[in-house]
């Protein structure tokens, strides 16, 4: 599967279903709207960009097969924004980019800030040289570093002077890891400035990024940045989302519910039993005896223990002298006894 995590969105786009129609064309699986806010966080958090089923309903011409996701792109000023404030706003986008400006947000979006894509304006000349291991603090976090060749293909002599040199110290300092290729395309340009995957691969190839890399930069790497970005909205402390399965079939919930109501009428029958056998021994002066054993009353005689059987069994064997051994030689010895005495 092939990722174009940045197609810029306006509100009045005539070329967005025709664009999106191309990437699909040119073999693109899922395709991040892009939203970009400068200045101050607004007021208001809620999501301007439509759903896919939203923007289906409305332009029929979508591909279906195409998912389409919704991104938000930061541009980080001088004092930075509240962490607190990004997560509220992050919980409503598929995706969270932060834009730096200079060396100093570019370093804070590395390290503090939460965020899923750190996106930098390739375009305009960098005050300093990328850093590898400021780079590498964001890349061990999960962050991804984008590149956007829509301004190297379609900008001025000086726009694409500066998007191949600091394209190339992008990939040195980052040693080719953790890097997204995504087109970047403007609405004014529309589908003039996408190219296939393939192309954005021989293209980073010129730039010094190697074709597995670059592989991974529009397929793998993207994946990876779509997943942890669901993750993180939709779970909690390693919990997956529970999603909603439907309802039961009619069917099978009446026919569970037909077995609930036997059990429960079998219940109220064997209760209504015991209760009529425990007011009838009432009435006959009868005291309730536990399970098994006979109802015993003021006119009927106790039962005898398994121990006071044996006793009255011992007892008349030794009153008719077959008590055991012994009586044998008692019953000799007193017969010799007797004729002695004759």
């Amino acid at each position: 599967m092939f990722y174009d995590l940045n197609v810029q969105w306006t509100p009045s786009d005539p070329n967005l279903p025709r664009t999106l129609a191309f990437l699909h064309e040119l073999g693109y699986n899922v395709v991040a709207l892009n939203h970009t806010i400068s200045g101050k966080l607004p007021t208001d958090l809620t999501n301007p960009i439509p759903t896919q089923s939203q923007l289906q309903q409305t332009h029929k011409s979508l591909p279906t097969k195409l998912t389409i996701l919704r991104r938000l792109t930061l541009v980080l000023s001088e004092s930075g924004h509240p962490n607190a404030r990004l997560t509220a706003l992050a919980s409503n986008y598929d995706l969270l980019a932060l834009r730096p400006v200079d060396e100093k947000t570019l370093s804070l979006a590395c390290s503090s800030m939460d965020c899923d894509i750190i996106s930098i304006d390739l375009t305009q000349r960098f005050g300093t040289y990328f850093k590898h291991k400021m780079l590498s603090v964001a890349i061990q976090s999960g962050k991804k570093i984008e590149i956007c060749y829509s301004g190297g293909v379609l900008g001025d002599a000086q726009g694409r002077r500066n998007m191949i040199s600091n394209a190339t110290q992008l990939i040195r300092a980052t040693r080719g890891r953790g890097l997204i290729i995504s087109s970047g395309v403007e609405t004014r340009t529309g589908a003039v400035g996408c190219r296939g995957p393939w192309d954005a691969v021989n293209l980073a190839a010129v730039w010094g990024l190697g074709q597995e890399r670059g592989y991974e930069a529009v397929s793998k790497e993207a994946r990876t940045v779509v997943v942890s970005g669901k993750l993180k909205r939709t779970g909690y402390r390693g919990a997956v989302d529970i999603v909603y399965g439907g309802e039961k079939p009619k069917e099978l919930d009446m026919g569970i519910r037909e077995k609930q109501a036997q059990k429960q009428s079998q219940k109220q029958k064997q209760g209504a039993k015991k209760d009529g056998a425990q007011q009838q021994n009432e009435q006959h002066g009868l005291k309730r005896k536990a399970d098994g054993d006979t109802p015993t009353g003021d006119g009927m005689e106790k039962p005898l223990s398994k121990r006071q059987q044996k006793k009255l069994a011992h007892a008349a064997r030794v009153a008719n002298g077959t008590a055991g051994p012994g009586a044998h030689k008692a019953s000799g010895n007193d017969a010799g006894s007797g004729a002695a005495a004759d």
